[in-house]
């Protein structure tokens, strides 16, 4: 099965995924638990397999000892280059694309892939890899910076986009604008007065503003102040303090979907 998709920058650092990884073992953790085959497909891993061995050794601690991870490229000069960290039991690589190989995962994570892309190739490019997953999987693309303490990431099923995740690391984080440099493909130009994610962005950068007493306390305690008061305003912020504490936010995809 040929390849769908281009080759990549392929940029990657250790540990740039661990946000969503760790957002993934909570939030997909029981897909994966029920799943009788727990296949799982890191696409597109990039110039080395660092980020694929960290979600395999996630997932096995986390959720399951058995899950299995697939890390697929569409270079095949990487994909010779990862086989000998395939080391663990459940780690292969593979040469493939948003075809998946041929495979039937029940959930794949695409980080730093489409962003490459155009905006316009967003949408094929989710049903092409949600079309091949197994029943009741999920894909996970996103976008994060060099060293993953800013980022933001989509949960797509068969019926589309789910939810839109935000993250970052509390203590080198100036202001919830900054989130805006790592959206995914689908909302990095929609960052403009009359879309939903400016709108969103704006209201948690004025809650922020306000919630600079709470500095006094911590960066943690004002992002939880800042989610709070935006959640109160009337944004359907998922209500899940614990993962707030870490950083987190997320929303139903329809209240920041492009215009």
């Amino acid at each position: 099965m040929r390849p769908q998709g281009v080759v990549t920058r392929g940029t990657t650092n250790p540990n740039r995924l661990r946000r969503v990884d760790n957002w993934i073992v909570g939030a997909c953790g029981d897909r994966l638990r029920a799943a009788p085959d727990p296949l799982v497909v890191d696409l597109g891993y990039g110039s080395t397999p660092v980020t694929a061995v960290e979600l395999r050794a996630r997932l096995a601690a986390g959720v399951r000892a058995d899950v299995r991870v697939v890390g697929l490229e569409i270079d095949p000069v990487r994909v010779a280059a990862a086989r000998p960290a395939a080391d663990p039991p459940g780690l292969t690589f593979a040469r493939g694309g948003f075809e998946l190989a041929g495979l039937r995962p029940v959930l794949v994570r695409a980080f730093n892939v489409l962003r490459q892309y155009d905006e316009g190739e967003v949408a094929d490019a989710w049903r092409t890899v949600t079309d091949r997953l197994a029943p009741g999987g999920v894909l996970v693309e996103g976008t994060c910076d060099e060293l993953g303490r800013l980022g933001g990431w989509v949960l797509v099923d068969a019926a589309g986009p789910r939810t839109l995740t935000l993250a970052a690391k509390l203590t080198t984080l100036g202001s919830p604008a900054e989130l805006a440099e790592r959206l995914p493909k689908a909302l990095i130009h929609r960052n403009v007065p009359g879309e939903r994610i400016h709108a969103l962005l704006r209201d948690l950068d004025d809650a922020w503003r306000a919630a600079a007493p709470y500095a006094s306390f911590g960066p943690r305690q004002r992002w939880l102040r800042t989610v709070a008061a935006t959640r109160a305003s009337g944004w359907p912020i998922e209500y899940r303090p614990r993962r707030w504490r870490l950083g987190e936010l997320t929303v139903p995809w329809p209240v920041v979907a492009p215009a």
